[in-house]
């Protein structure tokens, strides 16, 4: 007897099942005739999912609904699965990387594309915070794939077909090229993913999107007008004009914008660090030292706390690249150089860094979680050793510290 799914055909979330029935030779058919808003209305859906959310799977032991769900009882529906790895640490990471999915890349993409959409209000703090947890995500699962083909072991599981179907919504609606391309490693991925064979039967063609949907413009309904009523004598400051509105809050000021004026412009700096080609020491690092304003900014070497870890060299710069997206919301108030130190593993990560204020930005400290990875002091420029190790560091100077330079990145 086939298991029934109960949705549409082009639901990702029934696609996780139908995928995996691929997979395992599992017979599952989706329900005929099924309508969305119609068909799970029905007191006979009701009865399978009380609160009426597709899809549903139809077992002969009874229904199973949440898609991840659906998908793992299709998967172990054949004792001979390899969906499910060959052990029992390959099982636990997939449903460590089935969870990730869920919470870290599916919901971030859903509170971002859905309000522009119209479902939901959108509001532009809350899709900055949706794209920023969903950047972090993404950077996260980067660094993973920088070294792995899939997700765990060396051939397709569960893990993959679900995390698959979560971002190949993101892919086909709102994950542009030009934000996709920060993370070279999922987009190698996802497109080796979606091109096997038994993902193409389910999803067909997948095509990236070329934009951002515009956000939905609802205009709220505008109340019917009373009847006419005889007129009242009001006082002057009572009345108001009846289409009035209330003047909108201002946006919170960043407490950094609230800061005195500084003599440093830091786009006066960033201008003359890119635009040196030659001479950089008595150029730019001169003029960086004439520049820099100790009573608005603050100077803060950093040490990777982990680096008898940094073993593999490209897994190492894909770290290092991962912090620098994740402080894109600090590009405002900041510079930074980091450099990879080594011409053999474990290579060393050390960084310098100028913030606008007398101490690291809190909002920094709160919002990227890789700060908390390296150890900060700040710089004593009274202290001539100090001075020299930045001026250095702004420079690129190798050999660092008696070491030559695997790469260096710089965040302007």
């Amino acid at each position: 007897m086939a298991l029934v799914l109960h949705s549409t055909s082009n639901n990702k979330n029934a696609s996780k099942a139908l995928i995996a029935a691929e997979y395992t030779g599992v017979k599952v058919e989706l329900a005929k005739d099924f309508q969305m808003g119609v068909s799970n209305k029905t007191p006979e859906f009701i009865k399978m999912n009380p609160i009426g959310k597709v899809p549903v799977l139809e077992t002969p032991d009874g229904p199973v609904f949440e898609s991840n769900a659906i998908a793992r009882y299709v998967a172990k529906s054949k004792p001979d699965s390899t969906l499910f790895g060959s052990s029992l640490i390959e099982y636990a990471q997939i449903e460590q990387w089935n969870d990730f999915s869920a919470t870290e890349i599916d919901s971030n993409i859903a509170r971002w594309l859905y309000p522009r959409l119209g479902y939901g209000v959108h509001i532009p703090p809350a899709e900055e915070a949706a794209v920023a947890a969903l950047k972090r995500a993404l950077g996260a699962l980067n660094t993973h794939l920088a070294s792995n083909t899939y997700l765990v072991g060396h051939a397709i599981t569960l893990a993959d077909i679900i995390m698959g179907c979560n971002l190949s919504i993101g892919f086909r609606m709102i994950m542009t090229k030009s934000f996709t391309k920060e993370f070279p490693h999922v987009e190698r991925y996802f497109w080796t993913v979606v091109n096997q064979p038994n993902f193409c039967k389910i999803l067909g063609e997948v095509k990236q999107a070329e934009s951002v949907p515009a956000p939905q413009s609802k205009k709220p309904a505008e109340p019917a007008k009373p009847k006419a009523e005889p007129k009242k004598e009001v006082k002057k400051e009572e009345a108001k004009p009846e289409e009035e509105e209330a003047a909108p809050k201002p946006k919170p000021k960043n407490p950094l914008d609230l800061l005195p004026p500084s003599k440093m412009i830091l786009d006066d700096w960033k201008r003359l660090y890119s635009n040196t080609k030659t001479n950089f020491r008595e150029v730019a690092v001169k003029g960086f030292w004439d520049m820099y304003d100790p009573e608005g900014y603050s100077l803060w070497f950093c040490d990777y706390k982990y680096n008898d870890e940094n073993t593999v060299s490209f897994v190492t710069l894909n770290k290092v690249g991962g912090f620098l997206q994740r402080m894109d919301l600090a590009r405002k108030y900041a510079f930074g150089k980091m450099l990879i130190i080594g011409s053999e593993a474990p290579f060393k990560v050390k960084g310098l860094w100028l913030f606008r204020g007398k101490e690291i930005p809190k909002f920094i400290m709160d919002e990227v979680y890789d700060m908390e990875l390296y150890e900060w002091k700040e710089v004593d420029i009274n202290d001539e050793a100090q001075k020299e190790r930045a001026s250095q560091m702004i420079e690129d100077f190798e050999p660092f510290e008696g070491e030559a330079l695997l790469d260096a990145k710089c965040f302007k």
